[in-house]
């Protein structure tokens, strides 16, 4: 059974996120890294196809109920996916969204991704291959981001295997918003 509490993973790299940064979480569950990124003071939005169980939230969480793999992205500005600082996605995979993913980010915005790699298949689940992540799938994803952070392995409490990544859209020209010296790991 997963804990409640953040993704370590998650916490590691939310150093990467500007102060003022706008946060959706993808599949958000049980809300805990919205409550995480609300703790650091960041506007937090969270899309789930359930997000009843989602509690103590502050009243200016945005929470979006959708069955994003059977209905078209609801956070759209002018036709294109609304821009986010930061998109954090977790314990989920939806091929198809990888494109919208992409375009949430913003100008120096940060992805911050970890699911289930394939041989996840051999500890437990999930176990099909649709729901499970190929051998540095989520490096060719990101292959338009700067990656600062890439894991794929075994970790225990619960058992699994996964691939996780840290990744921000940016040039980092020396005009950058985003000081590099946050990047050092």
């Amino acid at each position: 059974m997963f804990s409640n509490a953040p993704s370590d993973w998650i916490t590691r790299w939310s150093h990467l996120l500007a102060k003022d940064a706008t946060v959706l979480d993808i599949a958000c569950g049980s809300g805990r890294h919205l409550r995480y990124f609300s703790e650091q003071g960041h506007a937090i939005t969270g899309i789930d196809q359930d997000i009843s169980g989602i509690h103590t939230l502050p009243s200016t969480a945005t929470l979006v109920k959708c069955d994003i793999e059977r209905h078209p992205w609801p956070l759209v500005t002018q036709d294109a996916p609304t821009i986010f600082g930061a998109v954090i996605v977790t314990n989920y995979l939806w091929r198809p969204l990888f494109p919208t993913i992409l375009q949430s980010i913003g100008r120096n915005g940060v992805l911050l991704y970890e699911t289930f790699a394939i041989e996840n298949a051999a500890v437990g689940r999930p176990s099909r291959p649709e729901y499970l992540l190929e051998p540095g799938e989520l490096l060719e994803l990101c292959k338009s981001l700067r990656v600062v952070a890439y894991e794929h392995g075994f970790l225990e409490n619960p058992a699994r295997i996964v691939q996780r990544i840290a990744a921000v859209q940016s040039d980092f020209s020396i005009h950058s918003d985003l000081d590099p010296t946050r990047i050092a790991l």
